[in-house]
């Protein structure tokens, strides 16, 4: 099975911390959040992967080199310019047009979703794109006013509205990337507005385990709660790869 992490991005929210070392690249406990990711994918028998690179491409170069020291198989595309979070898609078909399906997902998430079991649901699903959510709740801090011929009629304190919200966890079909323009900024939401004007099915898998988009400094600290929940890969220990390393490492690349 093969796979595509998205991995060039510039990290802007999580300044000053992102000027010199890459987000994926920024260790969650004694490992880069890229390494956690591609140990998963490897354990559901993901070993054939793609990243897609533009800001400091040359230290998560550096850092995962052939994908050897994780036992998986990596190669590059390059983005020259910012290209979305599904732009990347146009350099990288060759890699995934003879797949019956393949993963994409961001390079900042901390999840124990099952990959091997999202696919085969996607796979099995007749969906040219299946989209992993999971669920926000939003708090109000206010009580909300009913107000019908300028008078109260009730009041709600601080209500809660629960949304479904993309987890930037993907499975696609090659069809899927007839639709997606050359080089241009093009993004997942704008590439499924292509799909359901076209008629095409979109799936929907509601990720039920542990999903943390890392984007603050307190999404590090739940992340690292949560990795003594997620088996660390026997083939390779973390000592071969320091997270501390990295500061050895320059863009210059």
């Amino acid at each position: 099975m093969k796979a595509l992490i998205l991995a060039g991005g510039l990290g802007t929210r999580l300044r000053p911390l992102t000027f010199s070392i890459p987000k994926p690249l920024l260790p969650v406990g004694e490992k880069p959040i890229l390494q956690i990711i591609i140990e998963q994918m490897k354990s559901a028998g993901i070993d054939d992967i793609v990243l897609a690179t533009g800001y400091q491409a040359g230290l998560i170069r550096a850092f995962c080199g052939d994908g050897s020291k994780l036992g998986v198989n990596l190669s590059y595309v390059h983005e020259e310019h910012p290209l979305g979070t599904a732009g990347p898609l146009s350099l990288s078909r060759r890699h995934f047009e003879n797949e019956r399906v393949f993963l994409v997902m961001n390079g900042d998430i901390i999840t124990r979703l099952d990959f091997a079991q999202f696919l085969h649901a996607g796979a099995n699903g007749n969906c040219d794109l299946t989209v992993g959510f999971t669920k926000h709740v939003y708090r109000s801090p206010f009580g909300v006013l009913s107000i019908a011929d300028g008078t109260v009629q009730g009041i709600v304190e601080k209500p809660c509205h629960e949304y479904a919200i993309s987890a930037g966890i993907y499975c696609l079909r090659p069809s899927a990337l007839e639709f997606v323009p050359d080089d241009v900024f093009f993004t997942m939401p704008q590439l499924m507005e292509r799909l359901l004007a076209a008629n095409r099915k979109i799936g929907a898998y509601y990720i039920q385990d542990c999903w943390i988009g890392i984007e603050s400094v307190e999404h590090f600290e739940e992340a690292i709660k949560e990795l003594g929940k997620i088996p660390a890969e026997a083939g390779f220990v973390a000592q071969q790869m320091e997270p501390s390393s990295l500061f050895g490492l320059t863009g210059e690349h």
